[in-house]
């Protein structure tokens, strides 16, 4: 399915690719509406309603993925309620044999993630995940998402990488489509980023549901 011979730098995506989606599924769509249907003294139906109202109006920005910015919008400890749950942070089962082989075949990985720095370290302690990564890169650092060229552009200024000998894994359709309008040659989609999930189906890229599959 990959031809790995072509393949020289992996980057790779965080929440739905390398961890279970499904700790910012429960936490976004449950433990924030219910939060915010306390303290604004609101039925949960909604506070459902608003929630979903203004991440909408963010989706596919860095203020969508910034602590802060939820913090400020809702006037809640988001980091602290992140804690309570960290429990539910968990690897994907078919992770850590992947990236081993990967390392073993002498690719470099680099974690590109929209997620806060914050949560990105909060992730690390509860998994350990950074031990199989060459580098780590939270796009808060250049002040723009995945999903637009000019995030692209200074990630690939500061590492380097040959974009026809790059692989880049996300389980965001909007992601890999800026990927791809990059140039980055080789794009890979997870098709169940939630373990609680059903599949998704993913006509447009190639995808995978099992890392195990696709050993080098």
């Amino acid at each position: 399915m990959l031809n790995w011979s072509k393949i020289d730098t992996v980057l790779l995506d965080m929440d739905g690719t390398l961890l279970d989606l499904h700790f910012d599924t429960h936490f976004w769509l449950t433990v924030i509406p219910e939060q915010h249907a306390i303290v604004q003294n609101i039925s949960l139906a909604q506070a459902k309603a608003d929630i979903l109202k203004r991440y909408q109006a963010v989706s596919g920005q860095l203020q969508w993925y910034c602590l802060e910015y939820w913090e400020q919008q809702l006037h809640l400890p988001i980091l602290e309620l992140k804690r309570q749950h960290q429990h539910l942070i968990k690897v994907r089962e078919d992770v850590p044999e992947f990236l081993t082989a990967l390392r073993k075949a002498g690719k470099e990985l680099i974690l590109l993630t929209n997620a806060h720095p914050e949560s990105v370290m909060l992730k690390f302690e509860q998994t350990n995940i950074d031990n199989y990564l060459d580098g780590v890169i939270s796009t808060h650092q250049y002040g723009v998402s995945k999903e637009h060229q000019p995030l692209w552009q200074q990630v690939q200024a500061e590492l380097g990488f040959k974009k026809q000998r790059t692989l880049f894994v996300d389980d965001s359709l909007a992601v890999l489509n800026a990927a791809k309008e990059y140039g980055i040659g080789h794009l890979l989609a997870v098709a169940n980023p939630d373990s609680k999930q059903p599949h998704n189906e993913i006509s447009d890229y190639l995808n995978v549901t099992d890392f195990r599959t696709l050993l080098p």
